[in-house]
């Protein structure tokens, strides 16, 4: 006696094309719409927060760090009257500093297609969420903040193109070694925001690869107490 089948509705099988040349999955698309519709959402809220002086995000020992939250700052009168990559409300930068910061963040975007802007700082002195469209701030930008209010003075806000050639543990490491408080202590807030700027410029620079921006971002200085030798070599 024949046995009665009944006919099943075939699922198409899931299926993540991996090729040769791609071995990284490949997610389908309506995945890969929304995973960056939530990126876009979490980078734009982190974004407001660091220039409005509501949160503070930090590349601290650990990586990102978050500091304590403040109240939101909007001062648009803060700001200059012509444009210019680098912004020093606090007074930390001397005029041939700033100029010469200047010129050498002019010539990282002639070279490379990405943008630096420094902003130096002392909340709640800041003109905060009103340099966004004062400098256009894009995928290709990297906002760099300069404020001691926090105890690490360096604190970044990079963008997704960016994100995607230079390591995650270039920014811990280069605020680890120029923005802890031993250093800006000693050397001068000046001297830690010139430091970092030509660290970043370096490492913009390089070929993309997996071992770009890996040097020059952590030394070991004899003279140093041993805790600032460990915060300045952490990565």
């Amino acid at each position: 006696m024949a046995s009665l089948r009944l006919p099943t509705a075939s699922r198409p099988a899931f299926r993540v094309p991996i090729t040769a040349a791609s071995a990284p999955l490949s997610l389908p698309a309506f995945a890969t719409q929304n995973s960056v519709k939530f990126t876009k959402w979490v980078r734009s809220k982190s974004f407001n927060l660091v220039l409005s002086g509501a949160l503070t995000v930090g590349l601290s020992l650990a990586g990102i760090g978050v500091a304590e939250a403040k109240v939101g700052v909007n001062k648009p009168e803060l700001l200059p009257k012509e444009f210019s990559p680098v912004i020093d409300v606090a007074g930390f930068l001397s005029d041939g500093q700033e100029k010469r910061l200047a010129q050498e963040i002019d010539d990282i975007e002639k070279d490379t297609g990405f943008k630096l802007r420094v902003l130096a700082q002392n909340y709640p002195e800041t003109p905060g969420l009103a340099i966004k469209d004062f400098w256009q701030v894009d995928d290709r930008t990297i906002v760099f903040v300069a404020d001691p209010t926090f105890g690490n003075i360096l604190n970044f806000n990079v963008g997704a193109s960016i994100d995607l050639d230079i390591p995650r543990s270039f920014w811990s490491r280069l605020a680890g070694k120029y923005g802890n408080i031993f250093y800006w202590k000693e050397k001068g807030e000046d001297a830690s925001i010139e430091a970092a700027v030509m660290a970043i410029s370096n490492c913009l620079k390089e070929p993309v690869g997996p071992n770009n921006c890996s040097e020059g971002t952590c030394i070991y200085l004899p003279h140093l107490p041993a805790l600032q030798k460990i915060i300045c070599c952490i990565s």
